[in-house]
């Protein structure tokens, strides 16, 4: 067989934790029985699927029907079974994987054996070659195993993780809610719980929570899940477009209408239809849209041909709507139809325990991009990711913690070398102001300990990370050079021996 898939999951229900189904999907494109013997076995030790294909084609094919995290390729392959090896069937398939998956790591393994006396020219041409069409790794048959792991440990790091839920169906991820708070986990049940039924449901929660996260999970757990799952972007688009948008219009009903194109909401025909953001729709518009989901049939735009439906209503917002209702922004006679159960998502400063699960999550993802291998958390900055407010939440975090990985150095994860990450992550003066006013001011940090001490630790541990680099500490403690010198003298006179008598 061309393709060949190992360690295959079936479709899944809310897996409880990562250590149950593969981290990611690894193609290995060669026809060599003992590599691929020895690939699989290394792959497996680590939780990673391996999938075989034997031709260019057979991984062309498998690289559009799967989600990878890197790719393995021999330097000579054959474009379809028959065929002899060439090289150029390999920088193809090469230009084919930059031209979609632009980041996409492809460790290249020669074969120099055939050619015993001319091996280390034709490996050093072969790795030159490799290198210009893209590779980040080029390797000799056989690979030295340990080799191969600490490649994987860098390009794909395996941290266990807990997921609140996830779920798979053949080598397609679907979804995955990283997390282990109460907070997660009641909306979580309580969205599957009334996944199975039709009602409409609205999420509510800030930006970057993860609403459409908790959409998708509550389709994939419906009845409707064998049928389509429909985003509307409301935000996006301007009132004139939206009506077009949700109901489809007609040949010839507006400029540039040159054919009948259907809706969104016909294109949910039969599944779910998530409305995003949907506070952002005009007050005009509201009416329409109640009618439309009350009567399940509407018109397209320039039509006169009623159109039936049968879809299921999901809206998300990041507003108060009740507030909105109030001040009459909202329709309330459309807000008691969308909400018939609201779910709560609530914002990560109020699931801080969720936060060591998800920057695992995010470097587990992303490692790739910063080929750089995590082994540990700086204890210094999970303290401060603990008391920053996270306005942006979950995608805030994301976004940090990329950067982190990229500019960084060394094995630990830390914001040493980004300090303008550090300076962003600082309390408002506003929150300082509150914090301050909740409590009478003291000479006392953290439990208990004079904050003279808690400011000496902060210092000796930043130097630590920068390696003694007092001008970099600086720039991560946000104090002058000068200031920073001062202190350090100022210690190391404390430390020195006073003279007795």
């Amino acid at each position: 067989m061309p393709i060949r898939s190992h360690n295959k999951v079936n479709k899944s229900h809310g897996n409880t934790a990562s250590q149950n189904s593969p981290i990611a999907n690894v193609l290995i494109v060669d026809n060599d029985p003992q590599l691929a013997r020895l690939l699989l076995e290394i792959l497996a030790r680590k939780r990673i699927r391996g999938i075989i294909a034997e031709t260019a084609d057979a991984a062309v094919h498998s690289l559009e029907k799967a989600d990878y995290s890197l790719v393995f390729t021999s330097d000579r392959l054959r474009q379809r079974p028959g065929d002899e090896p060439s090289e150029l069937t390999v920088l193809r398939l090469l230009d084919n994987i930059k031209a979609n998956s632009p980041e996409m790591p492809v460790i290249m393994i020669a074969d120099t054996e055939k050619h015993p006396t001319d091996a280390p020219c034709l490996a050093a041409d072969a790795a030159v070659r490799a290198i210009k069409a893209g590779c980040c790794e080029f390797l000799i048959k056989p690979p030295d195993p340990k080799r191969i792991e600490t490649l994987l440990d860098t390009l794909l790091p395996s941290r266990p993780i807990r997921n609140c839920d996830s779920a798979e169906e053949g080598l397609h991820t679907l979804y995955r809610i990283v997390g282990k708070s109460k907070k997660l986990l009641q909306t979580i049940n309580l969205a599957k719980k009334i996944a199975p039924t039709s009602i409409p449901i609205l999420v509510c929660g800030e930006s970057g929570t993860g609403k459409e996260l908790i959409s998708y999970l509550i389709h994939h757990n419906s009845k409707r899940s064998e049928g389509p799952y429909i985003r509307v972007n409301c935000a996006a688009l301007s009132d004139s477009l939206l009506e077009s948008e949700l109901f489809g219009h007609e040949k010839g009903a507006f400029t540039g209408a040159y054919a009948q194109r259907k809706g969104r909401f016909e294109m949910a025909h039969g599944g779910t239809l998530l409305l995003d953001e949907i506070t952002e729709t005009p007050i005009k518009f509201q009416a329409k849209l109640l009618r439309v989901i009350e009567q399940q049939d509407f018109e397209r735009v320039g039509g006169n041909d009623n159109v039936k439906v049968n879809v299921r209503i999901i809206s998300t917002t990041n507003k108060d709507l009740l507030e909105m209702v109030e001040q009459g922004r909202f329709r309330r006679d459309l807000y008691y139809r969308l909400s018939a159960v609201r779910l709560i998502v609530c914002p990560l400063r109020q699931r801080t325990e969720d936060l060591p699960e998800l920057v695992w999550h995010f470097v587990n993802l992303y490692a790739r991009q910063g080929l750089r291998r995590i082994a540990a958390l700086d204890p210094t900055m999970m303290d401060i990711f603990a008391k920053y407010n996270w306005p942006g939440n979950v995608r805030q975090l994301r976004n940090v913690v990329l950067t982190s990985l990229v500019l960084g150095v060394g094995e630990t994860l830390s914001l040493a070398d980004v300090s303008w990450l550090f300076d962003e992550l600082q309390p408002r003066p506003q929150e300082k102001s509150s914090t301050l006013a909740a409590a009478p001011f003291t000479n006392v940090g953290l439990g208990g300990i004079p904050l003279v001490q808690v400011e000496k630790q902060a210092i000796l541990d930043t130097l630590r990370q920068t390696a003694g680099n007092k001008t970099q500490a600086a720039k991560v403690l946000g104090i002058s050079d000068r200031t920073l010198r001062d202190k350090v003298r100022r210690y190391r006179r404390q430390q020195e021996p006073q003279p007795v008598g």
